[in-house]
Parts: structure tokens; sequence; C-alpha cells
């Protein structure tokens, strides 16, 4: 196989080569002369095997990927998974020094949360691409709901000068149509430039001349019109038709040009003895020529199974990254990276033996450290970019400056369970272990408010604090939600109440508070375990509920991992509020 070599290959080689020359062209003079030439020779050899040392080799052997774990105490190392929560169907682009990355939310608002990094390690989210999506009162949870719906596997690019983001909601009918939006930075505001035809699991690209195109479902295309508002006539074609035994979707297309040749990057699902998930590669010199095919990554990792989806990267020296994601339970879809290695001609992703490694370097060091996972004392007039909320919000049920310092959701309509709440306010959940913990003030709770934490999907665990007259109690319960295929309205909710307290002393305090805490372990063989607490003074907790209650991932219901979620909804009367003194969170190094 011939293997394309970086720079860093080219100055692995220069000591041969300087040797060789000089030898050739020294052959002719006296035998002294060339023993001096030859010291000198050996002198050089030296000093570059040293200067290729130092500079830390990349080629195609990848070995300048990797670090000793045990050189910084593993402090500063890529440890995948890259992203250990729940960022599936990713799309990466880098932009100068600052690569972007945007991942699907689905249900959740604002939706489309587009995250930056200058390492590779240290990820933040900077901006979303819509704050709310209204072409139907079922993103509003009225007339049903969009429960793993919604926002699907959003296509990011750069062109022109400007961002452009692809997406199309998972759903029949105008519901479903593409939108595009553009912005002048990554961080927004984004605009609707366009509404399309409904693109599954699409990319935008652009060639070289500006012509844009789309890639969606299995091996389909078009061409755009220049003005990315319709799609040129004729233009629909299938540039690849499936093999035999590929009988399941090839999908979450990725699309780049490199050196003169076109890259389509899907996963593929095979169901042959023997053969697994894995990442194919379509290329082509011409986009109306033939296509050739080659597997580019078919691994496990980490004791889950095999991982695809997802695009490949280059940074500002040459070198290629690969990001896919892995289906990991309870935690949801997690991110993988990966070194790239250009053999014949076609991105190789994973070490020399094709695995996806356990540890890389970073692309550089020095970068502070950043999460997509917070903490916050809500001291911020404005909602932190780690928030949000389970489909639209209802805007003026929430404040962060009616009581500055807290969090205040307020009932606004009368529902009879968690999955009908509006207002509820989410993050992700990470592994390996995680801990979020609120501190909440009861004081302005109505008759048959419920306010608590859970542990949120289709299958969630909840602390519930329940207001009934002068009463009030904080159960443990398990609930699983059951949905209406088509308008995933919710037709049942199975609650399971598995331990109550009484915390009715509470209601003549001076200022009723609570602290409930969930921690999540999603460490293999762990069974993707939520613990649950609470607490009345902050420093002692007691265990409540069930022990090691199994959080699940579900691709039928709600089609992603368990979230932390904050919760207040009314059962009886509109008008009760819970304020959010603060969300405490840690988690555990990988």
């Amino acid at each position: 196989m011939m293997i394309q070599m970086k720079k860093f290959v080219t100055l692995e080689r220069m000591p041969i080569l300087f040797f060789y020359t000089i030898f050739a062209a020294e052959k002719l003079k006296p035998l002294n002369q060339m023993r001096n030439r030859f010291v000198l020779v050996i002198l050089s050899l030296v000093v570059c095997f040293v200067t290729t040392e130092a500079a830390g080799k990349r080629s195609s052997s990848t070995d300048g990927f990797y670090a000793n774990e045990q050189s910084d105490g593993g402090k500063t190392l890529v440890k995948n998974p890259m992203l250990w929560a729940d960022v599936p169907d990713p799309d990466i682009i880098r932009v100068g020094d600052t690569f972007y990355l945007v991942t699907t939310t689905m249900h959740l608002m604002p939706g489309a949360p587009v995250m930056a990094s200058k390492d590779l390690l240290n990820w933040k989210t900077v901006g979303y691409i819509f704050d709310k999506l209204s072409d139907s009162p079922k993103y509003d949870m009225q007339e049903g709901t969009v429960y793993g719906r919604g926002q699907w596997a959003t296509s990011l690019k750069y062109h022109g000068g400007k961002f452009w983001a692809l997406l199309a909601p998972n759903e029949a009918g105008a519901m479903g149509d593409t939108y595009i939006f553009t912005a002048e930075k990554a961080e927004g505001p984004w605009t609707i430039h366009s509404r399309l035809r409904h693109f599954h699991d699409a990319t935008l690209f652009f060639d070289e001349d500006g012509t844009p195109y789309v890639f969606f479902g299995t091996g389909e295309m078009c061409q755009l019109t220049r003005d990315l508002k319709g799609v040129v006539e004729g233009s629909l074609r299938h540039y690849f038709q499936r093999e035999e035994d590929e009988r399941g979707l090839l999908e979450g297309t990725r699309v780049i040009k490199h050196n003169g040749t076109y890259y389509a990057m899907l996963i593929s699902h095979t169901f042959a003895p023997g053969r697994h998930r894995r990442e194919v590669c379509y290329r082509t010199k011409d986009l109306k020529g033939k296509w050739e095919k080659n597997v580019i990554l078919e691994s496990d990792f980490g004791g889950f199974s095999y991982l695809a989806q997802g695009t490949i990267v280059d940074t500002q020296e040459g070198d290629w990254y690969g990001i896919m994601f892995q289906d990991r339970g309870g935690v949801g879809r997690v991110l993988t990276l990966s070194p790239v290695r250009w053999i014949d001609g076609w991105p190789q992703l994973g070490d020399e033996n094709g695995k996806v490694p356990d540890v890389m370097r970073p692309y550089k060091s020095g970068e502070p450290k950043a999460s997509i996972v917070c903490p916050d004392d809500f001291s911020s007039s404005k909602l932190g970019l780690h928030w949000q909320w389970n489909h639209n919000p209802v805007d003026n049920a929430w404040s962060l400056t009616e009581r500055p310092g807290f969090l205040r959701l307020k009932t606004s309509r009368v529902v009879n369970s968690l999955y009908l709440a509006p207002n509820t306010l989410t993050q992700r959940m990470e592994g390996p272990t995680c801990s979020g913990s609120i501190v909440m003030d009861l004081t302005k709770m109505k008759d048959g408010d419920c306010a608590g934490l859970a542990a949120f999907n289709g299958d969630s665990g909840v602390l519930t604090i329940k207001k009934n007259g002068k009463k009030l109690t904080l159960e443990m319960s398990e609930q699983k939600v059951q949905l209406e295929e088509r308008s995933k309205a919710v037709t049942n909710v199975n609650e399971k109440v598995i331990e109550t307290v009484d915390l009715t002393k509470l209601v003549n305090a001076k200022s009723p508070k609570v602290w409930l805490r969930l921690d999540g372990d999603f460490q293999p063989r762990h069974g993707d375990a939520a613990n649950f607490y609470y607490s009345l003074d902050g420093e002692q907790w007691t265990q409540i509920g069930t022990k090691n209650y199994r959080m699940i991932f579900d691709y039928r219901r709600f089609f992603m991992g368990s979230k932390f979620a904050i919760f207040n909804y009314a059962t009886k009367k509109a008008g009760g509020f819970v304020d959010v003194d603060s969300f405490a969170y840690s988690v555990a190094e990988k």
C-alpha cells in the first residue's frame, strides 16, 4: 500500500537522504577526504535524529498522536471517550484555530448546540442555532410532544465568510421540512435562510467553485440553487447502492473534499455473521462518476459496542482527526477521538490496528479547562448555555431576576405528570461518575404542586416534593412513560413510589429548604446506576428509594441519554413557584 506521508515523515527520512546525497557526491574524492566527510555525516545523523525525536513524530504510524499517560499524571491527555456524555450525530469543522462541533438534542430547547475547542480536549457550548421551533404546538407539549424527534443530525459548514447549518426534524409533513440557517459567528445569532423538502440525516456541502449540494439518506444527493433556496431540477440521484448484507440504514452522511477527491462517510449497519456496525467511506473525483467504497473504521471500544457515525477534520498543520460516537447505554451516545492515517488515499481511523485508542495527546497544550456540563449558582441574569429546557419553555414562567441569585420556576398550567410539565430544565450527565445537587426554597409552593430533581428519560428515577394541603412529602419514584407512536402524545405514565419521607415540619419553617442529590455511575459493568439522596441542612445526606436505579437508553421514546432535570409543575392550580438556589456538580476523572 502507498502511504501518504506528512512533513513529519520527511523529517524522519532526512538523515538517510542526507547520508546518501553526500556519499554519492564524495565517492570520487580521495579516501582521506571521504573519511573526514564520513565523520561529519555521522554527526549530522545524530543531530537529525535528536531533532526528529524532539519534534514528535506524526506519520502514518500515528505515534505522534499518543502520549505516556504517566508523563503528566494524565491531566492534559484526551482520554476516550473524548466527551463521555450524550453528544450524538456530530459534525465538526475548523475555522482558523478553532474547532466547532454541532450535535443532536431533539426535543430540548434551545436546540442544535454549537460547541468550540482549540485543543480537541476542552469543549464548551458557545451558542445554539435556534431558541425554539414553532411549526407545531407539539413543540410546546400541546396536542402531542416531540420526544425523540425535533432537531436531528445537523450539518455545519463555513463558506463565503459565514457559518451555515442544515437540519431536518425527524417528522412527517411540513414539520419535517429542512431548515438552512446562517450566521456571521458560530456563537450566533443564527437566522433562518430557507426551508426545503425533508432531507434525512443530511450534510450540506460547498464545492470549491461554491456550488452547493446536499447528501442525504442512503446514497442520495442533489444540487441546490446558488441561493440555497431550492433544488436544481433533475439533479436528484443515487450515487451508490447498498451491498446485500447492509440491510440496515446507511445514514449520518458527512462529506469533505481533500486533494481533489470527494469523500462521503456514513454509518453502516450490517447484520451478517461476524460483521458489525462500522463507518464506511465512498470516494470519487467526479460527482457524476463512479464511487469507490472502503471501510474506514470497524472498532469496538471500552467494553461497549462497535462505534460509527461522525466525521474527520484537519488541523492547521495538516494532521487529521476522526470523531465518532458510540452507544453507551444510560449516559447516551458518547464521542471518541481517533487519529486519521491517509492510506492509499483513504482516511483510515484508529491506531495501527484500526482500533480507537484509549489515550491521545491533545492537539495543543496550555488551553484553559472547559466543560459542556457545569455547576451554576444562578447569579447571572442570563441562563447559562449549559442548560436546555424540555420542549419550548413558557418564557414568563421562569426568572433569574425576580430573586437575584436564584432560578425561579413557576407553574403555568395544570398537568398530570412530569412528562407534560413545562419549563423542566436539563443538563447532560457524564461518565465515569457524576453527581448533581440542588437546594430548593419551597415557601411559595401551592396545593397540588410537585417539584424536584430527576434522572430524566423515558424511564426516570425521580425525587419529588409534593404539597398536599398543609402536608409536605418527599417521594422517590420510578416513572415510565408510554408515547403514542405517531404523535408522541403521552398516553400513560406508570409511577411506582419506592419511598416517602414526611417533610410537613418544614411547612411552618421561616425558610423551608430541601437539598436533593442525584449520583450517576456509568462505568462499564456498573449498570448505569443512579442513586438518590436528600438533606435538610446540605451537610448530612440520607439515601432514599431505589439503590442503583438502572438508567436506560430507549430509541423508541426519548432516543437520548439520561439528563439531570429540575422541575416544578401544578396538578391542581397554577401560580405557585419554587426558587432554586444553586446546582452543584462534580464529575470523576476518567
